[in-house]
């Protein structure tokens, strides 16, 4: 169930879209202003804000500024602010999408589902300069043509491609794929990387995994 936190000092606005939001199964979390805002999201982690711009203790403009260098969630703004300059800054600002009050209650739940499916893709996709990875169906992509991954091998490329450019020890490696110490696995792990090489090599991928002191490093050339 995804949980969406709402952020309106406005009582009837925040009880109407409540309402409207758990009946379509959503999970509400509610705060009348900054300051609750920042106590919601200390306690409970959010797949949606839902936030309005003049707020009694903060403006929504540096709130949403602040939530995007803290966390990765996306953010609907809802506010009375309409005009032109008004919403390019409040995109500019790291907002998502901006829908100005007063609005029809179809959008607005149309607007937090495109957000929320929008968040469900991300979640699924791990992608690294032309190299996509499907969390899903455990498929590994270079320029959209399926490599034909193993499951072990779409494991290690999955966490170096999370960690991309950055070295990834060999304990970490092998524990993640064979659950054992990296004394028992070196060699297993050294033929399933130079496997990896030859099918991210052969899709002209422009991606090499670099040998280093006890780990590797995926990077783009």
């Amino acid at each position: 169930m995804s949980v969406i936190l709402l952020v309106e000092d406005n009582s009837h606005i925040m009880h109407i879209n409540a309402q409207v939001l758990t009946l379509r199964g959503y999970e509400v979390l509610q705060a009348a202003s900054a300051a609750e805002m920042r106590r919601q999201l200390q306690w409970h982690p959010v797949d949606l804000i839902v936030l309005d711009i003049m707020l009694p203790d903060g403006n929504g403009l540096e709130l949403c500024r602040e939530v995007k260098r803290q966390y990765h969630v996306p953010i609907l703004f809802l506010t009375a602010l309409g005009a032109n300059q008004d919403v390019v800054e409040g995109l500019r600002a790291g907002g998502d999408d901006y829908l100005t009050k007063p609005y029809d209650l179809e959008v607005f739940v149309a607007r937090v589902e495109a957000r929320l499916r929008e968040r469900s893709d991300n979640r699924r996709y791990v992608t690294y300069g032309c190299l996509r990875l499907d969390t899903v169906s455990l498929a590994g992509f270079v320029n959209g043509r399926d490599i034909q991954l193993t499951q072990k091998e779409f494991t290690v490329l999955l966490l170096l491609a999370r960690k991309a450019e950055r070295r990834v020890s060999s304990r970490e490696l092998t524990q993640e794929v064979w659950g054992t110490e990296p004394e028992q696995e070196n060699r297993a792990l050294w033929t399933l990387i130079s496997r990896l090489r030859k099918k991210l090599g052969s899709e002209e991928s422009r991606l090499e995994i670099v040998s280093l002191r006890g780990g590797y490093l995926l990077e783009q050339l």
